[in-house]
């Protein structure tokens, strides 16, 4: 048998290899990787009978569940690409990457379905809704196939048209970040980038067959989804969770005997102000940390209360997968450090100019390898300001190589080790996402309750950055911040509702160009001597 090289090829060579081993675990209820295949194969000919067409989009709105893991390498299977869309999001927000990106079908639950009716009049490619548990109160929406996932699956195989042929270069995903201009922005991935990624993440991390690994992350996250190529590669099994609270995730590992997490700073800050079950450091082989970087105290925590696993600290862009991450040997001597480039990867520091940054020279981190996605979707100038040619590598090549120029600024030093400064565009990142504060703004002044309002990011102890507004009242009348922050939880998703909003009075300052001056208030607000007190909301990892 050959090495994979598509992304459904991942669980099909497992399933080859062991097919009575377990694959995906939710709750009590375990699928071996037999039983696993044979549902991909059964979805990817029931997505083709129900009219796809090479290289259309699948939605999937779902929570961590098997038709969620199903429906993803299904999509692949049958020649589609796959849209993972993050649960938390609102129907607005659902909508907008519906449309942008030509969704076709959408696999979903009945009641989920119920909350969306407005938006899908709104997305005109879309023909056909897959749906999970369907009954005689599912919304109704006419010009729409409507097929329950029992039906879809039990359509005779052998029968359908044969699965439209695919390449590694062929599109897989589209997975949605947030972008600087305000809506998310669809990173195209190739089956190379993923397949590439599963096999160099699965390397570092040593991988194998008899690990358990906790998918605790979303899978519309690059890190979440992650969870599943690592283990289907190795043929692993992989335990899904849905978790309320962080003593959900100490129960998981406990209970189904986990040896591999991967998490967000913000879920281990909570975890290790707990007490942690003895036994969990005996099997857990290894903690990995993505999404921003994790407090020192909390890693020392950590590393107290699991002295037997092996912390990885990892660093990644949506854009290129993954990218670097730190040898557990290394932490004690450089815990600030990102790492150095992982396997089949390369990571240069580069000067505006394109030529290389000296030592501990802050610079731009740039990315090359067979992990640099294929762009975003339907956004050439976009495209064009992240993905751009090597300079000084075209020279002798008609198809110069492409490398994906993060944003972030980083410096290296003589050893080859990377430190994260900053980003050089506004991005907030709060619990792990990153959130666009043009997005935030937009939303507030949808709601007619603000007359100007400015969002920043300012630093938290637990979610990494918070969410801060600054507004200005609509009219003569006051700003009401209670009907403000009850209105952002209708419309946003938890961690993106702000943690404060301050009531500024008279017009927000102006830079050159008659922007708000986002930087300047940002600056004044963080330097106050004492800033106001905040009007939290509760925020979802």
């Amino acid at each position: 048998m050959t090495d994979s090289t598509l992304l459904h090829e991942l669980p099909a060579f497992s399933a080859a290899r062991n097919p009575d081993a377990g694959a995906l675990t939710d709750g009590k209820e375990t699928l071996s990787y037999a039983a696993l295949q044979d549902a991909i194969s059964r979805y990817s000919q029931g997505l083709i009978s129900a009219g796809l067409k090479k290289g259309e989009r699948v939605a999937i709105y779902l929570e961590k569940r098997f038709e969620t893991v199903i429906s993803s390498f299904g999509t692949t299977a049958a020649g589609g690409v796959f849209v993972p869309l993050n649960p938390l999001l609102k129907a607005e927000q659902v909508g907008y990457i519906m449309q942008d990106c030509n969704v076709r079908i959408l696999v979903t639950s009945s009641e989920r379905l119920a909350t969306l009716g407005p938006v899908l009049a709104q997305c005109r490619d879309l023909h056909s809704l897959v749906i999970l548990n369907p009954g005689p109160n599912t919304l109704f929406i006419p010009g729409l196939q409507q097929i329950s996932w029992e039906s879809l699956l039990t359509a005779p195989v052998g029968h359908s048209p044969k699965p439209h042929r695919v390449i590694d270069t062929d599109m897989a995903a589209i997975l949605y970040t947030s972008g600087s201009t305000g809506k998310p922005k669809g990173v195209v991935l190739s089956h190379r980038n993923m397949v590439a990624g599963a096999k160099s993440v699965a390397s570092y991390l040593e991988n194998r067959a008899d690990d358990v690994i906790l998918a605790a992350l979303p899978l519309s996250f690059d890190a979440g989804f992650s969870q599943l190529t690592t283990s289907f590669h190795v043929g692993a099994r992989v335990v899904l969770l849905n978790y309320l609270l962080p003593r959900d995730v100490l129960k998981a590992l406990e209970r189904e005997k986990v040896t591999g997490l991967t998490a967000v700073p913000p879920l281990y800050i909570q975890l290790s102000q707990l007490e942690w079950p003895a036994g969990i450091t005996e099997h857990l082989r290894y903690f990995a940390n993505t999404g921003g970087r994790m407090p020192r105290e909390t890693l020392d925590a950590l590393r107290a209360r699991m002295p037997r696993s092996l912390p990885y600290l990892m660093y990644g862009l949506t854009e290129a997968f993954r990218s670097t991450y730190l040898p557990p040997a290394e932490v004690d001597r450089r815990p600030d450090s990102i790492g150095k480039a992982i396997p089949n990867a390369e990571i240069l520091v580069l000067r505006e100019d394109g030529s290389p940054c000296a030592p501990h020279e802050p610079g731009e981190l740039v990315h090359r390898g067979a992990l640099v996605g294929l762009g975003y979707w339907n956004d050439p100038a976009k495209t064009a300001e992240r993905y751009k040619p090597l300079p000084g590598r075209e020279a002798g090549l008609v198809l110069p190589e492409i490398a994906v120029f993060s944003g972030d600024t980083v410096r290296m030093d003589e050893e080859g080790f990377l430190y994260f400064i900053g980003r050089r565009d506004e991005m907030i990142k709060t619990s792990g996402y990153r959130v666009s504060p043009t997005e935030v703004e937009e939303i507030l002044y949808a709601t007619k309750l603000v007359g100007e309002c400015i969002a920043f990011g300012v630093d938290h102890p637990a979610m990494g950055q918070a969410i801060q507004i600054i507004a200005t009242p609509p009219g003569a009348e006051p700003l009401d911040v209670a009907a403000l922050l009850a209105e952002c939880r209708k419309q946003m998703p938890a961690y993106m509702v702000p943690q404060g909003i301050e009531v500024a009075t008279g017009p927000l300052p102006r830079n050159p160009n008659g922007k708000i001056d986002r930087k300047t208030l940002a600056t004044a607000w963080v330097e106050r001597p004492a800033p106001p007190p905040c009007f939290c909301a509760l925020t979802e990892i």
